[in-house]
């Protein structure tokens, strides 16, 4: 049976920020018979049970408990980020100049600049109302879905030099038009527009988390329909392929304990109350073996700290995109490992550990591919071109387990729109899940 694309695609379209990432992901496992819990209270686990709570909005954390804590590898985890790089809406943000609205920006993580002009572009994300209660104000997430901006190129007429390079100024060259000025309109004219769609005073925002993202559709490209085209496909097919995975595709729930992990963050380092950089993941563990040690009569549990020994013996994928051959750019890619998209999922490996790098755990993670017939290739970076992170060995630090990089190859890594080999979702989605049910 062929991989069913347009979960994807519909994802895609809701994931338009990392909260609505994760309220497109709750609802998804609750469809799935999954049990919401909340962070800040007591849990009452059972064995066979599927859970998942939501940290800080943005962040989500899945698992299910087998009937038996005993077996190889106990505790299996997948994790991805939520986030993906991109443009932030500043504090105070109308700014009128030349006869143009323009909105106050700053950029978010490492986006290729120049890909975002000349794009729709709308904004999402949550606001923060006022309340009666002073330590609750009320929280909103919002996606403006219109597409109320844009960034304009130059001509070439006015900047001749400009197909031998541009750079771009972040405050000069990539504040989004929104509309025209004049005395007729309002001096707060975008916050005036929020109040609008959230339906309430404008007196009422208090502050906001709002990013602008590229408002163009995913489609099918090429002759044969085999690429995907579409905005954020970093990290996206991750949180796609970890939803399949956690599912068990209706399957019994496994032995042992699952998790599929969601972090915000990444794009900025992780090193946040919510990201792979702080001791959540550690926490979540943890209170789940708490539980298991206080309240569920678990086969093969035995006696002692149930923490300790659950990381004792765990094992991590760490989900996120990689760079496929460009044919164009050749040379820019290692001699010896030149994935190529369509081709099957990458391992992603590096000697400094920004991918987390281990032997073994690497070669359970092929064996695992080989038995399911599932097509892998290797990525690894120019000895010459230092390449990006994961959070993997970020996780790894916090909670010492062995750590494999893995995700789908891509063109155009954090470009406004990323192009994907059609195939590789199915192969992504597979070894998920056939991590988490062998």
């Amino acid at each position: 049976m062929s991989y069913d694309h347009d979960k994807l695609i519909k994802l895609l379209k809701e994931s338009v920020s990392p909260w609505h990432t994760v309220l497109a992901a709750a609802g998804r496992l609750e469809e799935a018979g999954f049990e919401k819990l909340e962070f800040s209270e007591d849990w009452d686990l059972k064995a066979e049970g599927k859970y998942y709570t939501v940290c800080r909005g943005s962040s989500l954390f899945a698992f299910t408990i087998g009937k038996k804590i005993a077996g190889s590898k106990k505790l299996r985890i997948a994790a991805a980020h939520t986030d993906f790089p991109g443009f932030a809406i500043k504090n105070n943000p109308d700014m009128e100049k030349e006869g143009y609205r323009q909105i106050n920006t700053e950029v978010y993580g490492g986006p290729i600049l120049n890909t975002w002009l000349d794009r729709p572009l709308s904004a999402a994300g949550r606001v923060a109302l006022a309340s009666e209660q002073v330590w609750e104000p009320e929280i909103r997430l919002v996606d403006l879905k219109e597409p109320f901006c844009v960034i304009p190129n130059l001509a070439i007429h006015m900047n001749r030099e400009v197909n031998k390079g541009l750079e771009l100024n972040r405050q000069r060259d990539l504040m989004p038009v929104a509309g025209l000025g004049g005395e007729s309109q309002s001096k707060d004219r975008f916050m005036r527009f929020l109040a609008e769609k959230l339906q309430v005073e404008k007196e009422q925002i208090l502050d906001f988390e709002l990013r602008l993202y590229c408002a163009q559709d995913p489609v099918f490209a090429g002759m044969d329909r085999e690429f995907i085209l579409a905005p954020h496909l970093d990290n996206t097919t991750s949180i796609q392929a970890l939803l399949d995975g956690i599912g068990l595709n209706g399957q019994e729930i496994p032995d042992g304990i699952r998790m599929a992990v969601m972090f915000d963050h990444e794009e900025i380092g992780s090193r946040t109350k919510q990201g792979a950089a702080s001791m959540l993941l550690r926490d979540v563990i943890g209170k789940i073996a708490q539980e298991i040690e206080n309240r569920i009569p678990l086969e093969g549990c035995g006696d002692g700290d149930i923490c300790r020994r659950l990381m004792e013996d765990a094992i991590m994928l760490s989900v996120d995109v990689a760079h496929g051959l460009h044919p164009n750019h050749g040379n820019k890619m290692d001699p010896t490992n030149r994935p190529v998209l369509g081709k099957g999922l990458c391992i992603k490996e590096a000697s400094s550990q920004s991918y987390a790098t281990d032997s073994e755990a690497v070669a359970v993670f092929q064996q695992i591919c080989r038995r399911e017939g599932i097509p892998w290739q290797k990525f690894v970076n120019r000895s010459d071109q230092p390449g990006g992170s994961t959070l993997g060995a970020v996780s790894a630090a916090f909670l010492p387990v062995p750590v494999v990089d893995i995700g789908i190859p891509l063109l155009a890594m954090h470009s406004a729109v990323e192009l994907m080999g059609k195939d590789d979702m199915e192969a992504l989605s597979r070894c998920i899940t056939a991590f988490f049910l062998l």
